[in-house]
């Protein structure tokens, strides 16, 4: 089955529901829960297309539920006016009359991360600089978002120009975990991951240059995606340098339903290694566990400092995956993992040299956040040997993790070193003790599976005793994004955290 056919069908609903689209609607819908919103987005599509609920329905049940918790939780900016999208909801409904189907995200809401752009909507970045600007095209993988047949309510709410694991910005402020507002859902898909875990949004899209998706995931107990490099954007991954777009979800299913979206039809740009990743069996059918050998990296022998309760919750996972069937054991890279910290800096530097003239010009350089600023700084002063070092260095990780493959089906460590903090703190200057001397170190354990360019899933880790949720990340071979996302499948029936939901909080 190829991918333009798979993304038009219905998977099995998560919650029953590719069965109850067979009934009549008024016996199907006492089958539904009492607020539509509680749907995973591959039922609610189900539904949809079955015409069982109605589009115009789904508009109004999550605009009532936005303007009920979105002024607690900041998840969702820029958003549309109601008559608008009621009205684009009800021609969603009349298309469906005529037999026009749009795409498996036919009438379903959805807001852009605020780093990409959606035509008609604001695009600001998070900063001042552009805090009016209004996108006039899609983005690539917007576009093919909009031809699914989604209706874009508004964007999600992300820190400036997406630096930082922390969702604030001077133009909207911060945004709050689902499971408790007054933390930070993470970032730089905070916005994104705090809708999802609200029940705000069906699926959401992210982006990750070091946790993006990961992170937010964590802190608000749903699923971020990182794929391979190369798959959602074509070209060469390693000149592309660290960053790239991939789907969050309710649940892995969601996640990869919006997946097959994202990604654009296989090209000439796209690396071999990943023009099979979608293809045939689009399904995805969770993993067998049997056979299967997960390699536990942990904090890297010590070298990461974390806070008490993080690898427990990540090693009390992996005992009920081992229960299940798998085989998990400590393990360790053949390589000098403290150099990868300068390796990423220089990299990092590297991606903001093009933002050098916001920094030269001192009217705009004054709107810039400290953090900004000086990445600009460190970025004029790098040289090609730095670059060089730093290629040199990626290289090199890249071939230790492809040896720990030769061993491990896939690999596992904490998606953060600390757990949800207050959305007033912009970032933790000491984890246990440990300073952190950068805006970012202290989420230092994601940049592995980011310059190794590998795909890497959040899934679910639990709660600790103060009831603030943690992830792990799931690493893979370069190009195995679909076993990544089938052992995730499993993973979640075999651990159950996915079902714990927050306590809803309004007026705060």
């Amino acid at each position: 089955m190829q991918r333009r056919e798979f993304v038009q069908r219905s998977f099995r609903g998560s919650l029953g529901v590719g069965a109850a689209v067979l009934l009549p609607r008024p016996l199907f819908a006492r089958q539904l829960p009492a607020d539509i919103t509680t749907l995973s987005a591959s039922a609610l599509s189900a539904a949809i297309r079955e015409r069982q609920v109605s589009c115009h329905e789904v508009m109004e049940a999550y605009l009532a539920r936005i303007h009920r918790y979105n002024p607690t939780y900041n998840a969702v900016v820029s958003m549309v006016a109601d008559d608008a999208l009621l009205a684009q909801a009800r021609d969603a409904d009349q298309a469906l009359s005529r037999g026009e189907y749009r795409g498996w995200m036919h009438g379903m809401p959805h807001a852009v991360k605020d780093l990409a752009a959606a035509a008609g909507l604001r695009y600001t970045n998070g900063s001042p600089l552009y805090a009016d600007r209004v996108a006039t095209t899609d983005s690539p993988f917007v576009a093919r978002i909009r031809a699914h047949g989604a209706i874009f309510i508004g964007k999600t709410n992300a820190p400036e120009f997406g630096l930082g694991s922390q969702s604030y910005n001077p133009i909207f402020g911060a945004t709050g975990s689902a499971y408790n507002p007054a933390l930070t859902a993470g970032g730089s898909s905070g916005g994104a991951a705090s809708g999802l875990g609200t029940q705000m949004l069906p699926v959401a899209d992210g982006s990750d240059a070091m946790g993006s998706l990961r992170n937010p995931g964590a802190f608000n107990n749903v699923i971020g995606f990182r794929p391979s490099l190369g798959l959602v954007a074509p070209g060469n991954p390693l000149s592309r340098g660290l960053s790239t777009s991939g789907p969050m979800g309710r649940n892995t299913e969601d996640t990869i339903r919006l997946l097959h979206t994202l990604v654009p039809e296989a090209g000439l740009d796209q690396p071999m290694a990943l023009h099979q990743v979608l293809s045939d069996d689009g399904e995805f059918d969770a993993a067998s566990l049997r056979d299967m050998k997960i390699g536990w990296l942990g904090n890297y022998d010590n070298y990461l400092a974390m806070e008490p309760g993080v690898l427990r919750l990540c090693e009390s996972s992996l005992a009920s995956v081992a229960t299940a069937g798998a085989v998990v054991e400590p393990a360790r890279p053949e390589f000098d993992i403290s150099t990868l910290w300068q390796c990423w800096l220089h990299l990092r530097h590297l991606s903001r040299v093009g933002m050098q003239p916001l920094y030269q010009d001192a009217d705009t350089r004054a709107l810039l956040k400290p953090e900004l600023a000086w990445e600009i700084e460190n970025s004029l002063a790098l040289t090609g040997s730095d670059i060089q070092a730093a290629n040199s260095v990626r290289a090199g990780w890249y071939r230790a993790i492809e040896r720990l493959f030769e061993t491990y089906d896939l690999l596992a460590l904490p998606t953060a070193q600390v757990f949800p903090f207050s959305k007033d703190v912009h970032w933790p200057d000491e984890i246990d003790g440990h300073a952190m001397d950068t805006y970012h170190r202290w989420m230092e354990v994601v940049i592995g599976g980011s310059l190794a360019g590998i795909p890497v899933v959040n899934v679910p880790a639990g709660f600790d005793g103060q009831g603030r949720p943690m992830g792990m990340q799931i690493m893979g071979r370069y190009g195995d994004d679909r076993k990544v996302l089938q052992f995730a499948r499993t993973y979640e029936s075999v651990t159950g955290h996915l079902d714990r939901r927050p306590r809803m909080i309004e007026g705060v």
